[in-house]
């Protein structure tokens, strides 16, 4: 059972990695304005590192409480971040940046 808790544990972090781990990053590269981008940077790294932080802090607490509630409560939040850059993070492939700034007028 260890062999398998410790297969599973690598295979979210390839997929997390691979999926929605990696979307701060592209966006801060793919779609900040030049002008900004620095600043915008920073402010995006902050906001994943300390997204990283709470959830790490939150962890332990949630799952005292309850084991099937702390997964379904991450599940949720990970669904909605989904949704949110399916539906509102505009493709980039083979655009300008201007474009990109245009589609969010």
């Amino acid at each position: 059972m260890s062999m398998l808790s410790l297969a599973g544990l690598v295979a979210f972090v390839v997929a997390f990695s691979l999926g929605l781990g990696a979307i701060p990053w592209i966006i801060m590269s793919e779609i900040l304005p030049v002008n900004i981008k620095s600043l915008a940077g920073s402010v995006a790294t902050l906001a994943n590192w300390m997204t990283a932080w709470l959830v790490t802090m939150t962890a332990s607490l949630m799952l005292n409480w309850s084991n099937g509630g702390t997964f379904a409560i991450y599940s949720v939040v990970a669904m909605g971040t989904l949704l949110f850059v399916c539906l509102c993070v505009p493709e980039t492939k083979g655009r300008t940046l201007e474009e990109i700034a245009f589609s969010f007028r």
